[in-house]
């Protein structure tokens, strides 16, 4: 039997459940933009077929505005996500439904390569807006695997197991760690997990920053300025923020040394 047309309803009554599925079924395959769009508003459509109609990179920007209002089908949250991903997506759909996303899906969005940058902008942006109510441990997972630009902002964080997981985040860049050093807002903690990672402390211009952060520990800035040319560390604590007495020792140390290479 020939499939009935999907947006023709004389012939609902007539079509059989398993006509039904068999033509939906052959539907999200089709090249016909105009048969792609029907099988989007077609309320039979199951979350299965929505999603195998979602992988293709040539849906109509009809048939996802379409599918948007398919109203079964958007408490789905495969298709919710799916819908916020696909690049043809109009963005008067895409925008607000990414504020309704749940946190990890946010994140999916956020590092999904395919995802224009708008998009995964207004991911971000949602994402950072929840973060202060979001449980240590979610922060904590999100401080691991989230973008750059989430791992800046949990760099942020009052509780430093999430800093220090922020830290290990491989989309970080010392240009971002630097910059969040010497932001005001910046927590104590922040300067003593730089300290303690492995990573990040060896690093020069981290150093000198370091040096001009009054949260670093006093045998970590001896040992940063030991690193450091004479001249270049009496430069950084003309006028760090460092206590008065670390200050005084470090250029005792700078002078015993002499010199203008860096120490041992």
């Amino acid at each position: 039997m020939n499939a009935m047309p999907l947006d023709d309803p004389s012939t609902a009554s007539s079509t059989s459940p398993n006509e039904a599925a068999v033509s939906l079924s052959e539907a999200v395959h089709s090249p016909s933009p105009e048969i792609l769009t029907a099988a989007a508003t077609d309320p039979a459509l199951t979350e299965d077929l929505a999603l195998v109609l979602l992988k293709r990179s040539d849906l109509p920007a009809q048939a996802l505005d379409r599918l948007s209002k398919n109203g079964s089908l958007m408490k789905s949250r495969k298709v919710k996500v799916a819908v916020v991903e696909h690049p043809r997506t109009p963005r008067h759909v895409s925008i607000p439904m990414v504020r309704h996303l749940f946190t990890f899906d946010l994140m999916q969005v956020a590092l999904t390569p395919v995802v224009p940058s708008d998009i995964k902008r207004a991911a971000e942006e949602s994402l950072i807006n929840r973060l202060e109510r979001l449980p240590q441990g979610e922060r904590l997972s999100l401080a691991h695997r989230a973008s750059g630009r989430i791992a800046v902002e949990l760099l942020l964080d009052p509780e430093p197991r999430v800093i220090q997981a922020a830290l290990e985040n491989f989309r970080l860049t010392e240009a971002a760690v630097i910059r969040t050093l010497t932001r005001r807002d910046a927590p104590g903690a922040l300067a003593a997990a730089v300290c303690q990672n492995p990573k990040w402390s060896q690093r020069r211009e981290i150093r000198i920053v370091l040096l001009r952060n009054e949260g670093t520990p006093a045998e970590c800035a001896q040992e940063y300025a030991r690193s450091l040319p004479a001249n270049l560390v009496r430069e950084i604590l003309d006028d760090s923020p460092l206590p008065a007495v670390l200050k005084k020792r470090l250029l005792n140390d700078v002078e015993e040394r002499g010199g203008d290479h860096a120490g041992s």
